[in-house]
């Protein structure tokens, strides 16, 4: 089996957790330390999109997961044990999802935003 950075099995949990805000710091340290990983780039992007539309910041969100789009595109279709052809529906959907026009609305409005899609991450190897 291969063998992974601790950190990104710690981004596992916390992504099927929820916790975005922690996926983005954990996936930012290694990804400091290899600035050439748009793999990494691409995730930590994912993530940020995922934070920033849970706070309202809807173009944020729409910028950031364009951007994981974008940067995760070389690496499909499975990298690093991720099956990317599993992940790149659920970017779409989500970038179709993000209200077109709409670039924030307050926190007191979020649960008005239209929901995303859930996504599961899990090692394939």
């Amino acid at each position: 089996m291969t063998s992974y950075p601790e950190e990104y099995y710690e981004f596992f949990i916390k992504f099927n957790e929820g916790d975005y805000y922690t996926c983005h710091d954990l996936l930012e340290d290694m990804w400091m330390t290899d600035k050439g990983n748009l793999f990494l780039k691409g995730l930590l992007q994912m993530s940020v999109a995922i934070y920033h539309y849970s706070y309202g910041n809807v173009k944020g969100a729409r910028l950031m997961m364009q951007a994981a789009h974008d940067y995760l595109q070389t690496y499909r279709p499975v990298h690093w044990g991720l099956d990317l052809e599993k992940i790149y529906p659920f970017i779409e959907t989500c970038i179709d999802t993000f209200p077109a026009g709409l670039d924030r609305v307050p926190y007191e409005q979020v649960g008005t935003l239209p929901e995303l899609p859930i996504l599961y991450l899990y090692l394939e190897d």
